[in-house]
């Protein structure tokens, strides 16, 4: 039998799933609505999968507050202790599942297929540590390129915000989570691991306190789940982790659009409206975001589709946001203000702030990899990083922009902010 910390089997056996379901409202009247407590247990989450028959936690009314808790992955066991052979053998002995252990299902009372659910993210806690891997040989951007695996455990600092990934580098603390969605549409059972028109692993390092996300509802109760809980990531997430955590607390509040025309999930943050797409292939992921963005420059200014195309490339700032998810991402964020633009910069060299690496190429994914592997090996050479650790730095705070694409040249711009280097006050 796997081991779980005491404490958590504590809670499970002090909590199960009905009790929490049924005992879950307190008073916080700063709050919206009535406040839910939602405990992390075996009861309460699910590892590495998603199903739409799976019956809920908790149900709430619309304009409620849920203040959940999160996993590690694998159901907790991925804790300070265990070898990156165990972690794997986790992986290789569960095929078909996801390494994340997502909580939820929660029901949010009168959503329907055609509504859009908004989740805003009130504050998170995250643990006092979390953890960088490379699965040996397995996943990540370059497998091929890293058959060796290492695990790294970190310390939090939530007091100055960093996480000191190595001796004298310090990565910005900022959580969010990296899976965040609702249930399918078609019914059985699904990997946690691509992300989609219901949300899910988007790995979108933008959602952080603060911001919302509006997810189209596909079953009755929209039933929501939020895991893979980040401490921080870089854009592009190229050996398969961010700084892997999970949360003490993880407080949203739950509403809901009726009439709101939505097929793909948005992001609404305190400047910026996010738009993204999903694909195996980075080229298509692309022209997803790019028609997603658009889609909303249309309607957001009034404008036609060939108008929101040429102000897109004026005005919207798109990232990679991963590819290690079966399905790779690309989000676009644009501004709220109309007469604002987004961080257009694209450099091809070192800058006063960021180390920098540029690649082009006609395909999408070519131009990643050859950006991308060029600042790891920058990092190795320039910074006598060890190979495993420029792999996981870079997988932690590499920042992979999109440049200009046309069918004859696609631009990947990987940025290494040099306050890395510097160590907090």
């Amino acid at each position: 039998m796997p081991l779980l910390p005491l404490a958590l089997s504590a809670i499970v056996v002090a909590l199960p799933a009905v009790a929490a379901a049924q005992s879950s409202t307190t008073l916080a009247s700063h709050l919206p609505g009535k406040v839910h407590l939602l405990p992390a247990t075996l009861e309460t989450t699910q590892w590495g999968w998603f199903d739409n028959a799976q019956p809920p936690v908790l149900k709430v009314d619309p304009g409620d507050t849920v203040i959940l808790e999160t996993m590690m992955h694998s159901h907790n066991q991925v804790v300070p202790g265990r070898t990156i052979e165990e972690i794997k053998k986790l992986r290789t002995d569960h095929p078909g599942r996801g390494p994340h252990t997502v909580t939820g299902p929660i029901f949010v009372n009168g959503a329907m297929p055609g509504d859009v659910l908004k989740v805003k993210i009130n504050r998170i806690v995250p643990r006092a540590y979390g953890t960088n891997f490379n699965v040996p040989g397995m996943f990540g951007q370059f497998p091929k390129d890293y058959p060796d695996g290492q695990v790294k455990y970190l310390y939090l600092d939530l007091d100055r915000k960093v996480i000191e990934f190595l001796p004298g580098v310090f990565v910005p603390l900022q959580p969010f989570p990296g899976t965040l969605g609702v249930a399918r549409k078609d019914p059985g059972r699904y990997s946690s691991v691509p992300p989609g028109e219901y949300a899910g692993n988007m790995d979108i390092r933008d959602l952080v306190e603060g911001t919302t996300l509006y997810v189209p509802v596909h079953v009755p109760g929209a039933l929501l789940w939020t895991g893979d809980s980040h401490a921080a990531q870089g854009n592009g997430e190229v050996n398969l982790t961010a700084i892997e955590t999970a949360y003490r607390e993880m407080n949203v509040t739950l509403t809901l659009a009726k009439g709101m025309a939505l097929d793909m999930p948005r992001i609404e943050t305190p400047k910026s409206w996010i738009t993204m797409g999903f694909d195996a292939d980075l080229n298509k992921a692309w022209d997803m975001a790019a028609a997603q963005t658009v889609k909303f420059l249309a309607e957001q200014r009034k404008v036609s589709p060939e108008q929101a195309k040429a102000l897109m490339a004026r005005v919207s700032d798109c990232r990679v946001s991963q590819v290690v998810n079966i399905k790779k991402g690309i989000h676009c964020l644009s501004p709220k203000d109309a007469g604002a633009s987004e961080d257009m910069e694209r450099p091809t060299r070192e800058t006063a702030t960021a180390f920098v690496t540029h690649a082009q190429d006609a395909d999408l994914n070519k131009a990643m990899d050859d950006a991308s592997r060029a600042m790891i090996k920058w990092l190795e050479t320039n910074k006598g990083i060890a190979r495993l650790d420029a792999y996981g730095l870079a997988s932690a705070a590499m920042d992979c922009r999109v440049g200009a694409v046309d069918g004859a040249a696609r631009n990947v711009h990987c940025l290494m902010p040099k306050s890395l280097w510097t160590a907090p006050k």
